[in-house]
């Protein structure tokens, strides 16, 4: 169930802008939120690296989406955590993460609605 929070919770912070396009009163909800995203894209991090392992045993394109959403969001949102404590120590995992953020960040709306529907479809146990 708590998976299933976390990714509502971190797929509503990374579709925030799409959110508040559509329905300007969110903002006030996603400002809420926003102090804790470092930390919601720590555990969705975790938890899509721990979910790949999921995947060898019993492989699912829905869980393969489920996992690269939050490996996306996850990665976006943590990012500012990330850099201050882990690329920090070097300039080339500094210059690595950078690029792959460069990458990752124009699916980081998508990933973050698709997080959300995978997110109830898992606090409903439908995945």
């Amino acid at each position: 169930m708590i998976t299933g929070i976390i990714s509502i919770l971190g797929g509503i912070i990374a579709a925030s802008s799409y959110i508040v396009s559509k329905k300007e009163d969110a903002q006030e909800l996603i400002n809420k939120l926003t102090p804790y995203q470092g930390w919601i894209g720590i555990v969705l991090l975790f938890w899509s690296i721990k979910n790949v392992f999921r995947l060898l045993n019993y492989f699912n394109s829905i869980t393969l989406l489920f996992v690269a959403a939050q490996f996306i969001v996850g990665f976006l949102l943590a990012f500012n955590l990330l850099s201050e404590y882990l690329f920090s120590k070097s300039d080339e995992a500094k210059e690595k993460g950078q690029s792959l953020k460069i990458k990752l960040i124009k699916y980081q709306v998508p990933a973050g609605i698709g997080l959300i529907v995978l997110g109830v479809m898992r606090l409903f146990h439908w995945i």
